[in-house]
């Protein structure tokens, strides 16, 4: 197979082994080839993504197996069946793949914070489930005869620190880990894909950025604890640096495209896909009406990314040597808030037909009463936590 050269999509700065681009032909699928997912498996169906997507399915009258270490969120449906169990144990994994035709897998250890400072627990934990999890699902299907397995990456899978400004699906994976997230999705994505037709089942990989929306307990939460903890006092990079994100209706829905394309002669299998919401935004302006809308002041201020991002670099490796307290932002976050990092959805769109189903405007409106109100909630708990004791009142 030959390689021929395409445009670099990357500045020309740090990040890949090999920062050229290369784009390798392939078989063309058939994007009107579809199917009907049958009974599917979410792996992490209790969890902000998959609990939405377990929804969804119900909704579209399927039938679901929702796996996940905690039990499910759902009340009880005809359709709705749960196993509780745990990835890393192949027993539990092959209970609950056995007479599904779609896994849809989303479950995950979100560890971000990484690099050669990380203690070997720390990493251990990251790749038992994050990797050798991943492993048991894909030999566990294959032997129990499922058909179709839709993994969840990460678009950082190919971000090595440098500028990405309408990236694609040829930019090859980063060799430069800052964070065991991204290491362990590396890892994972590739072993999916290599499986791909092994034992009569079809594998593609969806690749979102930042997920948010009802339910998310990670991206503004994050953002949260910083704003309460007094720390949001300055504006980080420049306003015109962009990231996308993925509304989890918008992931959802690519979940559900790339599943019914995994059909022998179609355009999904071995793939990978970006899903986001096609439509780039400085990290802060995004944040911006979230919390105005929290009756928070919003910073005038901009400082430095590259200077933050070295510093919390270091506070990173006192934090695993030292025992110092986890920095407020890992430096991979650091470098989504001042490096360009956005992704084009063309691929998704040619062999999926995937468009964003809400805009950025409608997800917003849809879900600021909720992150309005998981403001409060925290709010309220970090005031409490502030107060002091009665104990200590009544000895005063």
């Amino acid at each position: 197979m030959t390689a021929t050269r395409a445009p670099i999509a990357v500045d020309p700065g740090q990040g890949f082994e090999n920062r050229t681009r290369f784009s390798y032909p392939r078989h063309m699928g058939d994007a009107s080839l579809t199917t009907e997912l049958g009974r599917v498996l979410v792996t992490g169906g209790s969890g902000f993504v998959g609990a939405n997507l377990v929804a969804e399915l119900l909704d579209r009258g399927l039938d679901v197996r929702s796996f996940d270490r905690a039990p499910s969120r759902h009340a009880e449906h005809p359709r709705l069946e749960t196993v509780v169990g745990d990835i890393t144990v192949v027993a539990d994994v092959e209970k609950a793949v056995d007479g599904i035709d779609t896994i849809i897998h989303t479950a995950a250890l979100i560890e971000l914070m990484g690099g050669a400072a990380v203690t070997d627990e720390y990493r251990k934990r990251s790749f038992a489930v994050n990797v050798e999890g991943t492993k048991n699902l894909v030999h566990a299907g294959q032997r129990a005869g499922v058909k179709r397995f839709v993994y969840t990456a990460s678009n950082s899978v190919v971000m090595g620190g440098q500028r990405i400004s309408g990236g694609d699906e040829t930019l090859p994976y980063t060799t430069r880990f800052n964070d065991l997230y991204t290491e362990t999705k590396v890892a994972a994505e590739k072993f999916v894909l290599a499986s791909n037709g092994e034992g009569g089942m079809l594998t593609c990989s969806i690749r979102p950025s930042g997920i948010w929306g009802r339910g998310d307990q990670t991206m503004f939460r994050k953002v949260f604890e910083n704003v309460l903890a007094g720390l949001v006092v300055v504006l980080i990079g420049n306003k015109n640096a962009k990231l996308d994100n993925s509304y989890v209706h918008n992931l959802i829905h690519g979940f559900i495209l790339a599943a019914e394309h995994l059909v022998p002669g179609g355009t999904a299998p071995g793939q990978a896909y970006f899903i986001n919401d096609a439509d780039p935004v400085n990290m802060f302006e995004f944040s911006r009406p979230v919390l105005e809308a929290c009756g928070r002041p919003w910073p005038k201020f901009w400082v430095s990314g590259a200077l933050v991002h070295k510093a919390v670099t270091v506070w990173q490796r006192l934090h695993f040597k030292f025992g110092l307290p986890q920095p407020p932002l890992e430096p991979t976050a650091v470098e989504r808030l001042y490096l360009d990092n956005y992704f084009s959805t063309a691929k998704a769109k040619r062999d999926l037909g995937y468009e964003p189903v809400f805009t950025t405007a409608q997800a917003m409106d849809e879900c600021l009463p909720y992150y309005v109100e998981l403001f409060r909630t925290m709010e309220h708990v970090h005031k409490t936590k502030a107060l002091p004791s009665t104990d200590t009142l009544a000895n005063a």
